[in-house]
């Protein structure tokens, strides 16, 4: 499996950079902002789903997944990042996202996953749902099982709102809080890979906090 330089053996990696100053009241208007996001990834979401299902059968049949369909879902991937990060995901920047599948380096949120040479024939057929249930579970408590809107009930959003009002109060983004966010936006972007078939390493059950990915998180994988 191709690794990420620096990072041996670890297949997906989320780094973020948290901006400063941001607006103490834009985090209150950006759900009408990101509204044309919004349309586009309903299209490639559907996309997404249309491609892991070809990937799927790739898979199981050759063991390899397509590069192109990867790149195309990665881009997905990286673009709802981006989204969740200027808005209601972390309100991590100010900064309006690209509308890019691409990597967008310069962007303060970003996310990479390893292409993977090979995969397991037989791990495809139960990876992204008997062997991912647990994960589920967790993540239903993290990202909610209800929305309202742009707002959801999970953890995640609960802290993005409380760093939001926090913002408005004070004019600081509490690092602390900043930190677990990501960690917990980690957890679920790592799952998604897993379960999307593009890496057979499975997610770990850790917090990883802060905006990189912390030194020797690769050992305990």
């Amino acid at each position: 499996m191709t690794t990420l330089a620096g990072f041996p053996d670890r297949p997906v990696r989320v780094d973020a950079v948290l901006d400063a100053p941001l607006s103490r009241w834009l985090w209150l208007v950006k759900w009408v902002l990101v509204i044309p996001h919004y349309l586009v990834l309903f299209f490639l979401w559907t996309g997404f789903a249309v491609v892991s299902v070809i990937a799927f059968f790739a898979i199981l049949f050759t063991g390899r997944y397509p590069r192109a369909l990867f790149d195309f879902n990665l881009g997905v991937l990286r673009w709802s990042w981006r989204v969740a990060y200027y808005s209601y995901g972390a309100l991590g920047t100010d900064r309006y996202p690209p509308f890019s599948l691409g990597a967008e380096p310069e962007y303060p949120a970003r996310l990479d996953i390893a292409y993977p040479e090979h995969l397991s024939r037989g791990l495809v057929l139960v990876k992204w749902w008997l062997l991912a249930i647990p994960h589920y579970i967790v993540i239903g408590f993290l990202i909610g099982g209800f929305h309202f809107g742009w707002w959801s009930t999970g953890l995640v959003g609960v802290l993005t709102v409380i760093a939001g009002v926090t913002l408005a109060v004070t004019a600081r983004y509490p690092r602390s809080l900043f930190d677990l966010i990501l960690g917990l936006n980690r957890w679920v972007l790592r799952v998604a890979a897993y379960v999307a078939l593009m890496t057979d390493t499975y997610p770990p059950f850790r917090l990883d906090m802060g905006g990189s990915e912390p030194a020797g998180a690769e050992k305990h994988l």
